[in-house]
């Protein structure tokens, strides 16, 4: 982090419905410029605390500043921040133009103005040679650029998106993901994402806040939480892991307390390990799944835990197809991650 001041600051927030907590005491920095990911589950209490920064919601308790700014009892229209929702909401009578120019008018901004800011916006994202026709005529991920032309257009502080594209399908939604980087970087504005995809928020992200029961449970960089997961619910929700309790852990790693370890940090041998950084484990293979990038292998541990191994789609690839064959899974003691109680 930066030691400029953040450009979202929020401090002891709290937002409670009745007995449901659902902020839960929120300490922190967002910088300016930074690319922000609010990742967790439903119910975990990002889209609450994306609410309150919008002035959506009014907190309980705590302060929320924009800048060194104390906005926690401004309205919406009050706060120099925008928010782009999954729901586009285009007005299908108006030409892309004018859909992005709406809120300059709104504003007041006269029409030569408003026009040439609307076509540097529509610019910004692409989409200039489409400012005549009507969103009807757009694919979804044109709609939704101009959905962010639209938020940007008026230059607010901060622009909060709000699972953005949770409406596209697969192949759209990671062209989007790089796109939106992209945008982000150009603009320079502080984006804010709310998303429960784990992938859209490593992939979109300069750091990340894991929300759990209302609360931050981990925040770091999208490399810290992937390969440095602080405790058992991030290491399964972000990713995928395999999960050794203490039986299990003593069992196969020779180790005390819960630990974490990644299935493209394993690989199958024929033969016990035998480097000195090397441990490993006998088992049988009982599935081979295969997806394209890579092969899925499930093995049942001779020791007790049935495990994920992760192999890449190469030519190094040994053919193991055959369920019921033994097999060694072999991992580096340094790939081991200790993992804090839930």
């Amino acid at each position: 982090m930066s030691d400029q001041q953040p450009a979202i600051r929020l401090t002891g927030l709290t937002k409670s419905f009745g007995a449901v907590t659902a902020g839960d005491r929120v300490d922190l920095d967002i910088a300016a410029g930074e690319c922000f990911s609010m990742l967790g589950p439903s119910g975990s209490g990002k889209t609450t605390v994306l609410r309150l920064i919008a002035g959506f919601e009014q907190p309980t308790a705590g302060t929320i500043e924009l800048f060194g700014v104390d906005v926690t009892e401004r309205a919406p229209f009050d706060r120099d921040v925008n928010t782009v929702f999954q729901d586009y909401a285009l007005f299908p009578h108006m030409t892309v133009l004018d859909n992005v120019a709406y809120g300059l008018r709104v504003r007041g901004v006269g029409r030569t103005e408003r026009r040439e800011r609307a076509m540097r916006a529509l610019a910004a994202v692409r989409l200039d040679p489409f400012a005549a026709r009507k969103p009807s005529q757009l694919s979804g991920g044109q709609r939704q650029r101009v959905a962010l032309a639209r938020a940007t257009v008026v230059e607010p502080k901060v622009l909060l998106l709000d699972e953005p594209l949770g409406a596209l399908d697969l192949k759209l939604r990671e062209q989007m993901q790089v796109e939106l980087k992209q945008i982000q970087r150009d603009l320079g504005i502080t984006f804010i994402f709310v998303t429960h995809d784990q992938e859209e928020a490593l992939t979109l992200s300069d750091r990340v806040a894991v929300f759990h029961d209302g609360g931050i449970v981990q925040l770091g960089t999208p490399r810290d939480l992937y390969e440095r997961p602080a405790s058992r619910f991030v290491a399964d929700f972000v990713g995928t892991s395999n999960l050794f309790e203490a039986d299990e852990a003593a069992a196969v790693l020779g180790r005390t307390g819960q630990f974490s370890l990644r299935p493209e940090k394993m690989t199958l041998a024929e033969r016990a390990a035998t480097a000195p950084t090397e441990r490993s484990a006998a088992g049988t293979l009982v599935e081979s799944i295969y997806i394209g990038t890579g092969i899925r292998r499930v093995v049942d541990l001779d020791a007790g835990p049935r495990v994920t191994v992760l192999e890449p789609n190469d030519r190094t690839r040994a053919d193991r197809e055959d369920r019921g064959e033994r097999v060694h899974v072999v991992w580096h003691d340094a790939d081991v991650v200790a993992l804090a109680a839930p």
